[in-house]
């Protein structure tokens, strides 16, 4: 079973490699191997801005681990803003497809619904959005370029996600 916890300040330089390792091995649909673009992209993506995200006023950043070759080590990154927008769901390259993307993205709609945010909304990569979809999101606009790479506005009404929330 994978558990996501609360992100803690010691977790910040593992995170932040999470979060570089995603982006540029498993989001080539989007940056197409640019390293400007995935330089642009991994920018805030540092140990010390890490940091800094724990510590800002309705933003909420979690984790969820495995344990793999050098013991513990963090597999996914997620974050949430309590006005209910999803801005991370990252998983480490090497944990793909062992469902912590899915645990994360479960786990941000229940705190979003203990929020008692009725519709959530995301901004997903092109790489995401299959995922996005399948976990029943829905396009919620035309898609827009950022750092030359598109965006998908999407948005879930989280009437389940309160149902779940309610039966823990």
């Amino acid at each position: 079973m994978i558990e996501v916890r609360a992100a803690r300040k010691e977790d910040a330089p593992a995170a932040s490699r999470v979060l570089r390792d995603s982006i540029s091995a498993l989001c080539a649909a989007d940056h197409g191997g640019d390293p400007e673009r995935i330089g642009q992209w991994c920018a805030n993506k540092t140990p010390d801005v890490f940091v800094t995200w724990l510590d800002q006023p309705g933003l909420h950043v979690f984790v969820s681990e495995q344990n793999g070759e050098t013991g513990c080590e963090i597999a996914c990154v997620g974050a949430l803003v309590d006005s209910g927008m999803v801005l991370l769901n990252y998983v480490d390259p090497r944990f793909r497809g062992q469902g912590h993307c899915t645990a994360m993205l479960n786990h941000l709609e229940a705190v979003l619904a203990g929020f008692d945010v009725e519709v959530a909304t995301l901004e997903s990569t092109a790489t995401a959005l299959d995922f996005y979809r399948r976990a029943g999101w829905q396009d919620a606009g035309e898609p827009f370029v950022r750092f030359g790479m598109a965006g998908y506005p999407m948005r879930k009404r989280l009437s389940a996600a309160s149902d779940r929330a309610l039966t823990r």
